[in-house]
């Protein structure tokens, strides 16, 4: 799915919801997650945030990891903030 096919399903799926989208880590969206008593909020799969991070850094780790714990997870942008996915080996 491309940037504008993404939205438009969350759109559909979710209308009355605005929702934190980090720019430019589209791709890594992995699905909504829903809670009872709290807005719907992005998921990002956290290896291929920190694979774009790196990359991003000249393949510095340090400075992705940096990056991504002050700008990312270290953030709070409020009720829809995203959250992040680290998958199980076992589940792959």
């Amino acid at each position: 799915m491309n940037k504008e096919e993404i939205f438009m399903w969350i759109d559909d799926m979710f209308p009355d919801h605005d929702m934190i989208n980090f720019d430019g880590y589209e791709d890594c969206i992995v699905g909504v997650v829903t809670r009872f008593g709290a807005e719907p909020i992005l998921c990002y799969d956290k290896d291929m945030v920190m694979e774009k991070k790196i990359t991003e850094n000249d393949g510095d780790y340090e400075q992705a990891i940096s990056d991504f714990e002050h700008n990312m997870i270290g953030g709070w942008y409020g009720e829809t903030t995203p959250c992040f996915v680290e998958k199980l080996e076992l589940f792959q």
